[in-house]
């Protein structure tokens, strides 16, 4: 505890991001469910919420970071920054610049579901797996989405409610939390790292039921077409490094296709949870296996 002082009087800085965007409906619906979590529990005198996320959607960069350049930071809002980069990179920006006390990160709410092995190219998780990495809990939120569902937020407060509680209760126990701690005073642990998907089902719906699961580790079966159609374009090229050279380039498309809601699930695991109705929580290693 910073020096000594009651925790119960500082502030604890809440990091909030995610992978489709700073006007994304889902971000805004991830910040009012903490900001009513925060209300409800009596504690809208210790909690502050700092946003910082990509500029655009970057859905499915993985763990991807900008390394060749300057990142450029616009605040859009007070608390609100937008960064020209991959959510890694918005967490970076955070932890170091413009929320380097951030003792709790949240990613999403991603408009689609991460489950199982997509999880290795999730934007919304790498995002939350990079703060765990630095030793702060965190959490990535999706919610699963099919056609004959309606496809709104409202709904999600109530359902993240119990996540939240369940959340910030295991957090304080387990010890992996303190008021004013940042990511240099716990190099030496991982942060909690959770994945939450909610399901599509009817958002009237009070609450759907919660499990904690494994993430499936079958992948999506792909098949791969090659079009007969064939695009035609000039490039330029110096093979001597003097004047470029027109070239002539022939390329063939290629459509990669696969069938996201009839993927392999094994009973009990958080694909197979989360299309049957469910809320899941997996909790993960940040760590590489």
């Amino acid at each position: 505890m910073a020096n000594g002082s009651d925790p119960l009087m500082q502030r604890t800085a809440i990091l909030l991001t995610n992978d489709d965007g700073i006007d994304a409906p889902g971000l805004i619906a991830m910040h009012q469910a903490i900001s009513q979590w925060i209300q409800i529990s009596g504690n809208q005198d210790r909690y502050d919420i700092t946003v910082v996320a990509p500029d655009r959607g970057r859905s499915e960069c993985g763990h991807s970071v900008t390394t060749t350049r300057d990142l450029a930071v616009t605040e859009v809002q007070s608390r609100w920054f937008a960064v020209d980069g991959t959510p890694v990179d918005c967490v970076r920006s955070a932890m170091t610049v413009l929320c380097p006390n951030a003792s709790l990160v949240f990613s999403g709410i991603n408009a689609g579901a991460n489950l199982g092995v997509d999880l290795l190219v999730s934007g919304t998780f790498a995002a939350a797996r990079e703060a765990a990495l630095h030793g702060v809990p965190s959490m990535a939120v999706s919610h699963y989405r099919r056609p004959d569902v309606p496809k709104t937020w409202d709904h999600t407060g109530r359902w993240l409610k119990p996540v939240l509680d369940s959340f910030f209760r295991e957090v304080m126990s387990t010890g992996n939390f303190d008021v004013g701690m940042t990511a240099n005073d716990s190099e030496h642990r991982p942060g909690q790292l959770w994945n939450v998907n909610l399901p599509a089902i009817d958002p009237d719906t009070d609450l759907p039921p919660m499990f904690d699961c494994e993430v499936e580790r079958k992948p999506m079966q792909r098949a791969g077409t090659l079009k007969d159609q064939t695009e035609v374009f000039a490039r330029s090229q110096s093979a001597t490094g003097s004047e470029p050279m027109p070239r002539r380039v022939e390329r063939q498309p290629i459509q990669i296709q696969s069938d996201f809601h009839g993927r392999p699930r094994t009973s009990g695991t958080d694909v197979e949870r989360c299309f049957s109705g469910n809320l899941t929580i997996s909790r993960i290693s940040p760590y590489p296996a």
